[in-house]
């Protein structure tokens, strides 16, 4: 007899919603990393004589046993997809999502892509709102920006700048300063220079800044005329100087793609 899983969960969340959130999230979590496997073996290797669908098969059910395994681990994405789930349906046990912290906050980086993308959600949405720039391309700019939050400005007391997105203070900024040693490209050659970047009181301070740059700034003008495209949103940041990096506007579009992916996946 056919075993319907859907069944099942829909049994589970009668008896204990809880169990059920979190059950649909690994499920979901999985479903991903095969997805993920499959991608990077159609990246890395190409079809031979051997390929069959005996071969494809075998391969296929391995995918599934090893993300299986892989999946419900404490702090990956099963654990954003849960929190997103809980939100969306009420459940009492859902955690409340912190937008304004203290800079004298101890804070923890996200502990995965997924949490990142879910935790910055909110405000990108509403940077959205303010320039039409979809939400999904500024939150892969800010995890460009930041290496997915774990690579953060810091002020000189070791506290966060709360700048995601690598805004410098120029002279017309009359707020708080983080001053840090960064990589600028000169004349194409890497160099190590002390700049001063914006600080900010939250996350959310951060993105409403950044849209108001995007929004106000004749520099950014064609960038959020064509920025319902990926494509021409990255190489535009680049065309107006955004970055120094050479490189900026290919490393964008792929944290743009993968950004995408995880978005479709906690919805």
């Amino acid at each position: 007899m056919k075993v319907d899983p859907l069944a099942g969960l829909r049994n589970i969340a009668t008896q204990d919603p809880k169990h059920a959130i979190k059950e649909v999230a690994k499920q979901f979590e999985s479903l991903f990393m095969q997805e993920l496997m499959k991608s990077m073996r159609q990246a890395t290797m190409s079809s031979g004589m051997l390929d069959n669908e005996g071969t494809k098969l075998g391969t296929e059910m391995m995918d599934t046993e090893f993300a299986g395994k892989m999946s419900g681990s404490k702090g990956g994405l099963a654990d954003a997809i849960e929190r997103q789930l809980a939100r969306q349906m009420g459940a009492a046990h859902a955690k409340p999502q912190i937008n304004h912290v203290s800079q004298t906050t101890p804070l923890r980086a996200p502990a995965s892509a997924g949490e990142f993308v879910a935790s910055h959600a909110e405000a990108a949405n509403k940077a959205e709102a303010k320039t039409g720039i979809p939400a999904a391309f500024m939150v892969a700019q800010a995890a460009h920006e930041t290496g997915w939050g774990k690579k953060n400005i810091r002020m000189a007391d070791g506290s966060n700048s709360f700048n995601l997105f690598g805004i410098k203070a120029g002279v017309g900024w009359k707020g708080p300063v983080a001053q840090v040693t960064t990589t600028e490209y000169i004349d194409g050659q890497p160099k190590k220079i002390v700049q001063a970047f914006r600080a900010y009181s939250s996350y959310d301070e951060s993105f409403a800044d950044y849209a108001r740059l995007m929004k106000t700034s004749p520099r950014y003008k064609d960038v959020v005329a064509q920025a319902s495209d990926a494509t021409n949103f990255a190489q535009g940041l680049q065309r107006a100087g955004y970055a120094t990096d050479p490189a900026y506007a290919d490393k964008l579009g792929r944290i743009i793609n993968t950004t995408l992916r995880l978005q479709r996946s906690l919805a």
